[in-house]
């Protein structure tokens, strides 16, 4: 017997390394010595740090999978994978240096794995990280027939007295929140109980737009605006709206005695959102603490830089909304005290 006859194909490994060489090529960095390839990659610590810390993050893209088993479009899945990393390593001031995935399937089918990889490829130029690497299994038994799992590694670097860990945080600043491009990666169990219960054509007309593009767009990557951002001005707090929503993220990036005081009417709630507590009679307090409702990524700054780091983030083509000054962050009153279940905290 042969390692084929088992269901493993070497030859067509070989071939994804071979397909996906020129577009991890696209995203090297001058600090990459030895990329794809080799059994490891060589990355050097660039000499504008004097005191270098290294930042990573890991994470995968969820049953969003399953969406996109279903629609057959796995071109954009791999910009949710660097996403959902590089957004966790900016928010403690880092910029992203290099990315490396895992891409696990019963049998490897080299033209779904290259579309897979492609987007990953993406995902690390809107970043400007390196892709560098990654793992290729195919493991028969293990995955239904035309499916694969997902799993991604992002590793940053910030100067050490430039780490953004909140405590600069006080009374009195404000906190902008940056648009989301949809529900990004998380909260798709709800959204295909949804699809399933309600049954829609998800080739009809939604805003403009087939509803399944809508559901499938990849998270945003808000690496380069706010890098760009902390260069002209200090960020206090950064959170990346993932799982718990508004509520249960924003509240990380926060010292102790300092709580966010946000009220829905500051942004408008994206259609898809609507749709989705219309149809699946979702709570106002379980929308919050699944989805990010329209904000994808909040920051905290001080008031007298407010209207500056709108206007820089406008010009970086970055939609964002901007709480009113009397929704601005104000002091905790006890511990325990938290916003109205229909209202994000």
């Amino acid at each position: 017997m042969s390692y084929r006859d088992a269901g493993v194909d070497i030859d067509a490994g070989d071939a994804l390394v071979e397909a996906i060489k020129p577009y991890a090529k696209r995203t090297m960095r001058p600090e990459v010595l030895a990329g794809i390839g080799g059994f490891g990659a060589l990355v050097e610590i660039s000499k504008k740090y004097r005191e270098p810390v290294l930042v990573a993050g890991t994470d995968g893209v969820g049953t969003k999978l399953k969406l996109a088993f279903h629609l057959n479009r796995h071109d954009t899945v791999g910009i949710d994978l660097v996403a959902m990393s590089v957004n966790d390593v900016l928010v403690q001031g880092a910029e992203p240096l290099f990315f490396l995935d895992y891409f696990a399937c019963g049998k490897l089918d080299v033209a779904t794995a290259t579309d897979v990889i492609k987007g990953v490829a993406r995902g690390c130029e809107l970043a400007g990280c390196a892709l560098i690497g990654g793992e290729t299994a195919e493991m028969p038994s293990m995955y239904p027939a035309g499916e694969y799992d997902l799993a991604g590694f992002a590793v940053g670097v910030v100067e050490k007295s430039a780490i953004i860990d909140g405590t600069a945080i006080a009374a009195g600043d404000v906190v902008l929140g940056l648009a989301s491009s949809g529900a990004h990666s998380n909260g798709y169990s709800l959204i295909r109980a949804i699809i399933e219960r309600v049954k829609p054509d998800l080739r009809a007309d939604f805003n403009g737009r087939p509803l399944a593009e809508v559901l499938i767009e990849p998270t945003r990557i808000y690496v380069k605006p706010l890098l760009a951002l902390m260069r002209q001005m200090k960020v206090k707090g950064l959170a990346h709206i993932t799982g718990g929503g508004l509520v249960e993220n924003i509240p990380r990036a926060l010292p102790e005695g300092v709580t966010a005081v946000l009220q829905k009417s500051a942004w408008p709630m994206p259609p898809l959102f609507n749709w989705l507590q219309q149809h699946g009679g979702v709570a106002d307090a379980e929308m919050h603490r699944v989805f990010n409702c329209g904000i994808g990524m909040t920051l905290i700054v001080s008031e007298r830089d407010a209207a500056a780091a709108m206007r820089m983030l406008a010009e970086a083509r970055a939609k964002i909304c901007a709480l009113p000054k009397e929704q601005q962050c104000a002091p905790a009153i006890d511990e325990d005290d938290g916003c109205d279940e229909d209202e994000p905290n």
